[in-house]
């Protein structure tokens, strides 16, 4: 029996799609377990780009999280 590995779904791709309030959820605490309604969202975006495959995250990984604090921050 061989087991697939699927590839982590890349924040890059779909943080800039969540609503603004899926973001607003995940800034309230970048630690934790995702809300089950930013994961639904991460699912659909997945498989709206052909990402149906793809191993969606429940929590943020140390990378993700910088990731969203770059995209937070004002640029000058």
């Amino acid at each position: 029996m061989s087991l697939v590995e699927h590839r982590r779904f890349e924040i890059e791709r779909w943080w800039p799609h969540l609503t603004i309030e899926a973001r607003h959820l995940v800034l309230r605490d970048l630690e934790a377990e995702l809300e089950a309604s930013v994961v639904v969202e991460i699912v659909e975006i997945a498989e709206r780009d052909g990402f149906a495959d793809a191993s969606i995250p429940t929590r943020l990984d140390p990378h993700e999280r910088d990731y969203v604090l770059t995209q937070i921050e004002a640029v000058d």
